[in-house]
């Protein structure tokens, strides 16, 4: 047991990251180059003094610039803190809307090409319907936080039927007839 003056007790760890928001694997591993990228930034000089040195060797690459080495690896462990993490997090945040900027002139970008092969090849247009649902799409944002469970969507359904009071409780009657086939 700890005493009470503080003296023998565990030091508390500080909160993982300033931004607990879950991201999907490709958005994690765009703040991951984000990352790299910020901490080879921070060690330039020692990288590019290592890479002079291993320039034209092979195997002896090792021996001979062992003290570059040492020197590129201490910067860069130096620099690969959770604050930088946390940093580039924020970074890749900021950058969404120019993101989504880009998806966008992308997108109508390709839909202009497609309407002018479709007009050069005599092609029928679009369907009007199919076109409505490709702008929705486009105008949709960019995902952050993943995607709610299946508990969580049958946990909301049912909290949905009991706000509208039908009576059911949030079970249906398919459910209802299961149980009792059971018996």
């Amino acid at each position: 047991m700890a005493s009470q003056d503080g003296g023998d007790q565990a030091p508390r760890l500080p909160m993982p990251s300033r931004n607990p928001l879950p991201l999907s694997a490709s958005q994690e591993a765009q703040v991951r180059d984000i990352f790299y990228q910020r901490v080879r930034k921070k060690c330039a000089a020692e990288i590019k003094a290592f890479a002079d040195c291993a320039m034209n060797r092979t195997f002896t690459a090792g021996f001979a610039c062992r003290e570059p080495h040492r020197l590129m690896n201490s910067c860069m462990k130096a620099h690969a803190t959770q604050e930088e993490n946390d940093a580039a997090r924020e970074e890749w945040f900021a950058q969404r809307v120019q993101r989504a900027r880009e998806r966008e002139r992308k997108a109508l970008r390709k839909a202009e090409q497609e309407a002018f092969l479709r007009e050069w090849w005599g092609l029928p247009e679009k369907d009007r319907e199919a076109a409505r649902k490709e702008m929705e799409r486009l105008a949709r944002g960019e995902r952050v936080g993943g995607f709610p469970s299946a508990a969580a969507a049958r946990r909301a359904a049912a909290a949905e039927a009991e706000a509208k009071g039908d009576g059911s409780g949030g079970h249906n009657n398919f459910n209802i007839q299961e149980a009792g086939r059971e018996r």
